[in-house]
């Protein structure tokens, strides 16, 4: 099942299941250690410091009205210049030039981090030259808003490739097309190929994909995508294994 919804998914969207939702207090989404609990239970996200580095994608001629039309998810990562995100790279290869626009925090047709335009796409050359599942993982830059740079405004979890699969639990968190709100489920990756890593959590459905999978030490070691461009079903959730490849288009995306 691909999951991204699509530009215009809210044309076609369908109510799917509703998330379980648990009362937000910082027992309800578990931090991603060993210590820390419920596992595999799929919340809703309150509105902290970590959560306002995860956005919702949305085509820029949405900018004016947001409200059910995000159709992917991406993340504020640290770089030298404070401008980056990332997100899968079937998210923002649009086959053209189509503008998409970058909302942190997004909430219930609100910005309250802004609206942020994106500019320059970094895309792997196995995803490039073919769609390759192995690299399904893009960077991509924001430009400034009122003279501010987004990792400034939001903070951001560090990218980390070669991070041994199931190292640490993680938490993924996204923007389902079905909610106007982000949920989170935290959980043990295990190795799907020595290319792919896999997570159960529930509900993680349509316009999840590009949500990051950041372990307890702030750093991004998965992006949902990869096999299945997510997943076949809501409850097994992808990413590729960040490796040299992965570890590389950073560094092109940084000017390192």
């Amino acid at each position: 099942m691909k999951r991204t919804s699509g530009i215009s998914a809210n044309s076609r969207r369908v109510v799917l299941c509703a998330v379980v939702i648990l009362a937000v207090t910082s027992a309800s989404v578990a931090a991603a250690d060993e210590a820390a609990g419920p596992f595999g239970v799929t919340a809703v996200v309150g509105a902290t410091a970590e959560s306002a580095r995860v956005g919702a994608l949305f085509g820029a001629d949405k900018a004016g009205s947001l409200s059910g039309n995000h159709f992917c998810t991406a993340s504020v990562v640290h770089s030298p210049q404070r401008d980056l995100i990332v997100t899968a790279a079937h998210c923002i290869d649009s086959g053209g030039d189509a503008g998409l626009v970058f909302v942190p925090g997004y909430r219930d047709g609100q910005a309250p981090y802004g609206v942020w335009k994106i500019g320059k796409r970094y895309l792997p050359d196995g995803w490039a030259h073919g769609q390759d599942e192995d690299s399904d993982v893009a960077f991509a830059v924001v430009d400034e808003l009122g003279g501010k740079r987004v990792e400034d405004v939001t903070g951001s979890n560090r990218f980390a490739a070669g991070v041994a699969t199931g190292a640490t639990a993680v938490t993924v968190t996204g923007y389902p097309d079905s909610r106007e709100v982000p949920v989170s489920c935290t959980n043990r990756p295990v190795p799907h190929s020595a290319t792919q890593q896999r997570i159960d959590c529930p509900e993680l459905t349509g316009g999840t994909s590009g949500s990051p999978w950041v372990n307890g030490d702030h750093e991004l070691v998965g992006v949902l995508g990869g096999h299945e461009q997510g997943g076949s079903t809501p409850d097994v959730s992808y990413s590729v294994v960040l490796g040299r490849e992965a570890a590389e288009l950073y560094k092109d995306a940084t000017g390192g």
